[in-house]
């Protein structure tokens, strides 16, 4: 099983330890495109403060994020796992599972990143703010200069199991998963039940609390039929679209009745 999560926007401080080492992050593949993006976004953050400021989105209140970002290279790095906080994964909880469920996390979970493509949640990384909706004065824009090199690496990243797709949208644009890896490929909503609308907040908290049942209870589903029976089991109310043709993602809807 493999599961694509977003980044969260806020991250954790970097750590006090070693600073980021580009070779040692997973999928070797996504490598030149990361150092492509890592000199320009430090090169913008070293430069005119007022002109990174507007092409990275930020408000007056996160002028510090410049700052940061200029730093990267020597900054400490901690696992990507306690970098991204914020709701899903403070619902998702990696550093209270047991040794098992923690082993799944780490061969299981792939976050993506404007900056870095897409790493595991042991790679050790720098804090950062850099989104995929980011358009950079000369890569342009990150989705679809992450889209190439994602299309050549992550086919063989998604194995042979089950592809559980919980990205926002900006995300999913930098990698469609196509043909075979469709199939098995599931994409994931979660609605308010007596509304059918998505609400931010427990679409996120339900997304990393139905991933950390999965990991807890050590299930890896084959494809997305035995998903949608395992979360079923796992006590989530869940709909089912089925693709209309063969080289298709599976869409599930997740109901919830409580808001939290």
């Amino acid at each position: 099983m493999l599961v694509l999560l977003p980044p969260s926007e806020g991250k954790a401080s970097s750590g006090r330890g070693a600073p980021l080492k580009p070779e040692s992050l997973s999928l070797p593949g996504l490598a030149a495109a990361r150092v492509a993006v890592l000199a320009e976004l430090v090169d913008l953050c070293t430069g005119d403060e007022e002109k990174a400021r507007e092409v990275l989105g930020l408000s007056e209140g996160l002028r510090g994020e410049v700052a940061k970002n200029a730093a990267l290279r020597t900054a400490g790095a901690r696992p990507a796992g306690e970098i991204y906080t914020g709701v899903l994964y403070d619902a998702l909880g990696l550093a209270s599972l047991d040794a098992a469920a923690k082993k799944r996390a780490a061969r299981s979970l792939l976050v993506f990143s404007g900056l870095w493509g897409a790493v595991r949640v042991t790679d050790r990384i720098p804090s950062y703010r850099c989104s995929m909706g980011v358009k950079l004065p000369g890569l342009g824009a990150l989705g679809t200069h992450w889209r190439k090199p994602m299309a050549e690496v992550l086919p063989e990243a998604a194995g042979t199991g089950l592809v559980l797709d919980l990205r926002s949208a900006a995300y999913a644009a930098a990698w469609r998963p196509k043909g075979e890896v469709a199939s098995r490929t599931a994409t994931v909503r979660v609605l308010h039940a007596p509304t059918r609308k998505v609400v931010s907040h427990f679409n996120k908290a339900t997304k990393g609390r139905m991933v950390r049942s999965l990991l807890a209870a050590g299930i890896a589903p084959a494809g997305p039929a035995e998903l949608v029976e395992a979360l079923r089991e796992l006590g989530y109310e869940v709909e089912v679209e089925a693709p209309a043709k063969a080289g298709q993602a599976w869409s599930l809807d997740v109901l919830v009745t409580e808001v939290h």
